[in-house]
């Protein structure tokens, strides 16, 4: 089991704080990592989704985005319907696409829950939500493990429906509320 080691967590925070200082448009560029990662379901695309996607672009240049494939979601076992990888896939590249940021994202199906994050060693950050953090520093120990840096973690907070619970997939399948986190009557 790892442990959070509070020289770990304080390195981690000083790094994020140099990563989104200066990400103002004119400044950000010099100051953005070259590619950073990020992974999830990304099943019924919501505020939160698209708020993790917005830190990865404001952090990194390039972004992985790991999205679970069919095989790794039946494995998790999630208390609701998935959409199909392909379907997720396409509703991720078309978000992209209104953006004008498709051609800084490389998508690729995730078969567990560390992906290319691993053993890809030019990958220099990772951008989690507060609720997958753990796995981020998973990461880095197997990282270390395999002798490749330490990746910086950025965390963003959960985002919050009306009710001030956290947006999730989940919610918005079992038609709690939708998916910019209003409750549904």
């Amino acid at each position: 089991m790892l442990t959070w080691k509070s020289e770990n967590v304080a390195w981690h925070l000083a790094r994020l704080a140099t990563l989104t200082s200066g990400t103002k448009r004119t400044e950000g560029i010099k100051r953005k990592l070259a590619l950073v990662a990020i992974g999830g379901t990304f099943d019924a695309l919501h505020r939160g989704h698209r708020e993790l996607l917005r830190k990865a672009f404001a952090v990194g240049r390039k972004v992985i985005i790991g999205i679970t494939s069919d095989q790794f979601v039946r494995r998790l076992h999630k208390p609701h319907k998935v959409d199909p990888y392909a379907t997720r896939e396409r509703d991720l590249a078309r978000l992209l696409s209104r953006w004008e940021l498709r051609s800084r994202a490389e998508i690729v199906p995730l078969h567990d829950r560390y992906g290319p994050t691993i053993e890809n060693p030019h990958i220099q950050a990772l951008v989690v939500s507060r609720r997958t953090i753990k796995t981020a520093y998973e990461i880095n120990s197997m990282r270390k493990t395999n002798g490749l840096k330490s990746l910086a973690i950025v965390p963003i907070e959960l985002i919050l429906a009306e009710d001030g619970r956290p947006i999730s997939s989940t919610r918005i399948r079992r038609g709690r509320i939708d998916r910019e986190g209003r409750l549904v009557e």
